[in-house]
């Protein structure tokens, strides 16, 4: 197996956007004081992001990405990303083995 020099260029020019934008927000976010109304607002962005990324497959796809996509929405109100994340694919998982 070969690695494009473009592909690696992309991947951490990728890595270097992400790393950046964290420590920017964590270096921004230590000179200001969240009021309770920002953090109130600062936690709905996981679930809005998750429901950003999974819908466009939900629309796209057949009954099991749609059904799997409301259990996602669902669990992302009352669970933390990862958890409603994972619940998502196992739940399409499960549809699409009893056939759905």
């Amino acid at each position: 197996m070969t690695l494009d020099p473009n592909t690696l260029l992309t991947i951490l020019a990728m890595m270097a956007a992400t790393v950046a934008t964290r420590l920017g927000g964590l270096l921004l976010v230590t000179h200001f004081s969240l009021t309770p109304r920002l953090k109130k607002a600062l936690g709905v962005v996981p679930p809005a992001v998750l429901m950003a990324v999974v819908t466009p497959t939900a629309l796209a796809s057949g009954l099991a990405e749609t059904i799997a996509c409301a259990i996602t929405a669902v669990a992302a109100l009352r669970l933390s990303l990862l958890p409603a994340a994972t619940l998502g694919v196992a739940a399409v998982a499960l549809l699409r083995g009893i056939g759905l």
